[in-house]
């Protein structure tokens, strides 16, 4: 007999064979193969990423930050970055990172799993998987993140948001890129960013009847934004609040993670890549400039859930969005919730369009900067996925390359 367990993917009760076969069906973007392209352009990438790889830790600066070279230079290259623009890009990201430092110990087989979420073991854990890509897995990448990111009691995968989702980020790279460097960098992220949140997919207690529901993000954004519950939790904005919203509010945010009931999984996956649009666009009011470094992450990780969908294993696909929503709620509520308004895009574009938004991820004097190119790639993909007949995606994508000063890291 089937057990039956209450998830919010549907007003009712669902087996796990129902969830499992959820889906969500849209097409896989292009994937550019620059390890055999012949061309200059993609050869000078495959160099660079190599030269990254080889060169500079995947954690960098006191183990506090993540190293991005891969997502800004292959983002310039998918813009259409010159040569020249990848190898200057490459040269600024070369003057804040960290060389290689080795680890306590090696990484094995049979110990693998004992050091998650220690950054002090990034160098042993990517040459554990680089070892198991080419003594296990006959140099097929894809195998090594099959048997590491999908497998077991608790696959990896339900760990990706940890480090703000960077490796999360690195994962969807890999697979547009067809990497195999990025994909083993992006298995030691996921490895050493490994926190508490995986334990809200792998635990199915966590996922249980919420005292309201919804199947759209935005009324629930809305909803939460107005809840006074919220109001006095954290002082200041900021990263640091989602541990303590967690340890101590633990309850509240999972009624709005379990609040959002899935019906029509391609559509509401839609929905949720305007919601992370409209989270770091719409939010910033006329004159303040104050586009926001870590609200920025939830666009550019469902982005990054946009490029997997098509390539990972169905049964993840439900899972991989909902753990984007909870760090969605996480960093929204820690930002102490900035109105939506989208009053705040423009109506009248002037005759812009993409080939202005472009110009200004590559030629801008933030166009080294790796967080505004990405954000610029992430709307411009959503655009194309999507269609944007009202140029929604493109008043979004005008607005912030025009009004952009810099990020606010409150």
């Amino acid at each position: 007999m089937t057990m039956l367990r209450y998830v919010p993917l549907v007003n009712r009760l669902v087996s796990s064979g129902e969830l499992e076969a959820q889906s969500i069906d849209i097409p896989p973007v292009e994937v550019h193969d620059v390890e055999t392209a012949p061309d200059k352009r993609p050869r000078t990438l495959k160099h660079l990423l190599r030269a990254n790889h080889v060169n500079h830790s995947i954690i960098y600066h006191d183990l506090r930050f993540d190293n991005h070279t891969p997502h800004i230079l292959s983002s310039a290259y998918l813009l259409g970055a010159t040569s020249q623009q990848l190898y200057r890009i490459y040269e600024e990201e070369d003057k804040v990172l960290d060389p290689w430092v080795e680890s306590p110990s090696e990484i094995l087989q049979e110990d693998w799993r004992d050091y998650l979420g220690d950054k002090h073991y990034q160098r042993a854990y990517v040459d554990f998987f680089e070892d198991a890509l080419a003594l296990r897995h006959q140099y097929d990448w894809k195998r090594v993140v099959e048997e590491y990111m999908f497998k077991g009691d608790e696959p990896l995968v339900n760990g990706l948001i940890g480090g703000l989702g960077h490796p999360l980020i690195h994962l969807g790279y890999a697979y547009e890129m067809n990497s195999k460097e990025i994909a083993t960098e992006a298995l030691g992220l996921a490895a050493v960013q490994y926190n508490y949140f995986h334990r809200y997919l792998d635990d199915k207690s966590y996922t249980k009847p919420a005292p309201f529901s919804s199947t759209s993000i935005r009324d629930l954004l809305a909803k939460l934004g107005k809840d006074e519950r919220f109001d006095d939790l954290f002082k200041e904005p900021g990263f640091d609040n989602i541990d303590p919203l967690f340890e101590k509010h633990e309850a509240l945010i999972l009624e709005y993670w379990n609040a959002w009931t899935i019906s029509d999984p391609a559509k509401q996956f839609q929905e949720s890549q305007e919601a992370a649009v409209a989270l770091l666009i719409e939010t910033v009011a006329p004159g303040t400039h104050a586009y926001n470094f870590f609200t920025c992450h939830l666009l550019t990780t469902s982005h990054a859930v946009r490029i997997l969908l098509p390539f990972i294993p169905a049964k993840f696909h439900i899972s991989l969005v909902r753990e984007w929503w909870l760090l969605t709620l996480a960093v929204y509520i820690a930002e102490l919730r900035p109105k939506i308004d989208p009053d705040n895009l423009p109506s009248n574009l002037g005759g812009r369009n993409w080939n202005y938004v472009v110009d200004k991820a590559l030629n801008s004097s933030y166009s080294s900067d790796a967080h505004y190119v990405k954000t610029i790639r992430a709307i411009r993909e959503a655009a194309r996925t999507w269609g944007d007949v009202h140029e929604r995606y493109l008043a979004a994508a005008i607005r912030f390359v025009d009004d952009f000063q810099g990020w606010v890291h409150g």
